[in-house]
């Protein structure tokens, strides 16, 4: 696909886009119907009460009305695309049939990301993953398209079927257009966030976090992984990391529904996605609540990480 000029941008929504980048035709229409639930997900972000249901979900955090909301809007807009087959959700216990069972796409989803943080306004956000073969036994041939909304002050979707990494605004007409083609990140940036207590941490990710800030790294953490993310993509560079903890060992985040898509994303722009050692996306999940550490950003940052973890000096 060409390089498209600014001037073009404003006129390529989504739709168009993925038919010139060449995407099949099912997969282009399953990518649109998912960005276009972001919409509903926002207009119950706007009109919450921001009050708990009452209850706790699968993984005993405090699970907000809304969560379940938007979970149950992903589910039946995948249950009508007629493109999907089974849905996995951060929500949810076990994999759940949307389909008639021929369908060929697996979708995973954290319905909404940060949704701690509705109650200060902060950015929060819809992360997807899209699979052609089984979650747990794909291997790294699995996931074939990812894609987050952010709901901020502007609402975007950043997408990439293995096309490159591109962002859409949603506008006034309620069309997803074209406003970044094929984010390419810098070999290093200058922002880090940084998840987990410095207490909890073990030494050698204690030794990389000084090296950063030795290195004039700004601090710049939402506590929420969309926006955080959003924020490394669009600013071409930095690294994000939820580590490995003391008592701990394999963090906080989720693989299947947070840190796959991600790393996709993340790897189609240039940059790298590891627990510390080896590629998130190399990495095959046993069960759908296997969480992992995580560093992720431009390539310096990443490489930089997984010389401290290993100890060896002299690649630092």
């Amino acid at each position: 696909m060409e390089n498209i000029s600014d001037a073009t941008k404003q006129f390529i929504d989504l739709r168009r886009h993925m038919w010139m980048a060449g995407i099949e035709v099912d997969l282009r229409r399953l990518i649109w119907q998912i960005a276009v639930t972001g919409k509903y997900i926002s207009s119950k972000i706007q009109e919450s009460n921001r009050k708990l249901a009452g209850f706790e979900n699968i993984y005993g955090e405090e699970q907000l009305a809304l969560d379940r909301s938007s979970d149950e809007i992903i589910k039946r807009q995948l249950e009508f695309s007629g493109f999907v087959n089974q849905y996995a959700s951060e929500e949810r216990e076990s994999i759940i049939q949307v389909g008639k069972g021929g369908e060929k796409y697996i979708v995973t989803a954290d319905p909404l990301d940060g949704s701690s943080l509705v109650d200060t306004n902060l950015a929060i956000g819809t992360i997807i993953g899209i699979h052609r073969e089984s979650i747990l036994t794909g291997g790294d041939k699995s996931l074939i398209a990812a894609m987050y909304i952010t709901y901020g002050p502007l609402i975007t979707m950043i997408y990439s079927a293995g096309n490159g990494t591109h962002e859409f605004v949603l506008n006034r007409e309620g069309e997803y257009v074209l406003s970044e083609e094929s984010i390419i990140l810098k070999e290093r940036g200058n922002i880090y966030s940084i998840g987990g207590l410095r207490k909890d941490w073990a030494q050698k990710h204690h030794d990389y976090i000084r090296c950063l800030e030795s290195e004039g790294y700004k601090l710049r953490y939402s506590g929420g992984f969309v926006p955080d993310i959003n924020q490394i993509l669009i600013k071409r560079g930095g690294v994000f990391t939820y580590p490995a903890l003391k008592g701990n060992p394999n963090g906080k985040l989720r693989l299947i529904f947070e840190l796959q898509p991600m790393a996709f994303l993340m790897e189609q722009a240039g940059g790298m996605a590891t627990d510390g050692r080896k590629s998130i996306l190399s990495i095959e999940p046993k069960t759908l609540d296997q969480r992992c550490p995580i560093y992720i950003g431009s390539k310096y940052e990443v490489e930089k990480a997984k010389a401290f973890l290993d100890g060896n000096k002299t690649a630092i």
